[in-house]
């Protein structure tokens, strides 16, 4: 049947070939790859009123791309008007907006839908959406594209709710929240950190930053792009790709230095040293913020005004965690209490805790949490046995440290939309990745992984408690590109 042609927001379907779930960039590629496949009866469903993803929950001043903008964008939908080297949140959102619309996705677009449960049935060869409202629909194939930065992580602290001023975590921003001459914490100091704490030391009375563990902080060369760039980059559209290749290129380059023990990240380390040596001459502080590991174990993260920040007389960096709170005050383990009138939860998101706000069963009722067991995996980062017409974009061991998410969404979407066009054209009930094809892939791919700095001894989200790299690709993007494209109908359970 169809898709309905109904605006965005309307009630779904009740039955249709793919159901899309979530519309940040993973969604938009999967949709543009669908269209490109022929397959036309699928929807893209969204709890959020619009395109957008994380760019759209999060608006916490400051929120910007700290990935270049020409290669943080599809391959098929180029913006040469962006207005910076690294992009604001609202101008991607406007960007996400606009490929929306030009790539004809709207009649595909369902807002305000979250759904909450995936129920295969195998005699049917269908999946059942159960939505938070109880309506359910079911679809011959489903995509996950709701990424690994989508549900926000709330700390544990003790009596948090004895607190009586403003909370708001930077993934799901207050627009209205005001900080304007108040005595400001703000837990965590990490990506969204860096950018938000200046903004706040600007308008707060004082600011208390909460530090559990430091961060290396590289120069973030940002500038705005003049009229004769933009102009050239809309008349010769080569020149636009050629600046997009480079981009990239110049970007898988730097994969040597995320190796364990190589030159490259001993040199890193030497500039990243060398940086903070120069740029905070106190002693105390520059001790509090050097990280004892090696650049890379965590996300590095990108800042012109950090550091400097950092040494304001009105802000302080506390190198203990919030341990409980009090109705105007934040306590630390050892006893001290630091005044406060609001929190900014800088503290990122359960990116290890994949489809978490899913309940997802597969064959014979299995779930996919108790598949997992704590340890989330993937057949190429996007299909799980005994999930059949299950895929993910933004999966387990897809995110990069050195390169453009994008280019890896892309790849995954095309992948995911050739074998979905297989499955309606041949009326394939059951595709299924074998399991030891799943168990060969990740065996091979956690021994490459473990030669990594992401391997090393400091947390991050890159990983699982026990210290497994869930997240992130053990090589150069281009490596996973190859992988996907390689023949693997062998490892494939069809059942027509």
């Amino acid at each position: 049947m169809p898709a309905m042609t109904a605006e965005a927001g309307a009630e779904p379907a009740a039955d249709v070939d793919v159901a899309v779930i979530g519309a940040g960039f993973a969604g938009i590629a999967m949709g543009h790859r669908l269209k490109e496949e022929g397959i036309e009866d699928f929807l893209i469903l969204d709890r959020a009123d619009g395109v957008g993803g994380v760019w759209r929950a999060n608006t916490y001043p400051g929120a910007a791309c700290d990935v270049p903008s020409h290669l943080y964008s599809f391959s098929f939908f180029l913006n040469p008007d962006w207005s910076r080297k690294f992009s604001p949140q609202a101008e991607i959102l406007a960007y996400l907006e606009r490929a929306a619309d030009e790539l004809g996705l709207r009649p595909h677009l369902r807002f305000g839908r979250t759904v909450r449960a995936l129920a295969f049935d195998a005699e049917a060869g269908r999946w059942t959406l159960t939505f938070d409202d109880g309506a359910e629909m079911t679809a011959r194939a489903v995509v996950s594209a709701v990424g690994q930065l989508a549900e926000p992580n709330w700390p544990e602290i003790k009596d948090l709710e004895r607190f009586d001023g403003p909370m708001v975590h930077t993934g799901a921003w207050d627009p209205d929240a005001d900080f304007t001459d108040k005595r400001v914490s703000v837990i965590g100091n990490a990506a969204s950190a860096v950018q938000l704490l200046p903004e706040i030391a600007r308008r707060a009375r004082s600011v208390a930053v909460f530090q559990r563990t430091p961060n290396w902080i590289i120069d973030k060369p940002d500038r705005a792009f003049s009229a004769w760039e933009k102009r050239l980059f809309r008349a010769a559209p080569w020149w636009h790709r050629l600046y997009r290749r480079a981009s990239y290129l110049i970007h898988e380059a730097r994969f040597p230095a995320f190796l364990s023990n190589s030159l490259a990240s001993a040199h890193t380390r030497r500039q990243l040293k060398a940086r903070l040596d120069r740029e905070v001459p106190d002693k105390g502080l520059r001790e509090m913020l050097t990280p004892g590991y090696a650049p890379g174990c965590k996300r590095i993260l990108l800042s012109n005004d950090y550091l400097e920040t950092l040494q304001r007389p009105d802000v302080r960096v506390i190198a203990r965690r919030a341990a409980r709170m009090e109705p105007d005050a934040i306590v630390t383990p050892d006893g001290e209490r630091v005044p406060t009138d609001a929190v900014i939860f800088a503290t990122g998101f359960k990116a290890v805790d994949f489809l978490s706000s899913l309940e997802v069963r597969g064959l014979e009722g299995e779930t996919l949490k108790a598949h997992w067991a704590g340890t989330p995996r993937a057949y190429r980062g996007v299909a799980v046995s005994g999930f059949p017409n299950l895929f993910m974009i933004y999966g387990p061991n897809t995110n990069l440290g050195h390169n453009s998410i994008i280019f890896m969404l892309e790849r995954q979407a095309e992948y995911a939309a050739k074998r979905i066009a297989a499955l309606i054209r041949d009326r394939i009930r059951i595709m299924d990745v074998k399991p030891d094809a799943e168990a060969a892939f990740n065996h091979k791919l956690q021994k490459k992984l473990a030669r990594t700095v992401w391997a090393g001894d400091c947390p991050s989200w890159y990983k699982t408690a026990d210290g497994v790299v869930t997240n992130n690709w053990a090589g150069l993007a281009t490596g996973f590109a190859l992988t996907l494209a390689g023949d693997d109908a062998a490892n494939w359970r069809i059942e027509r």
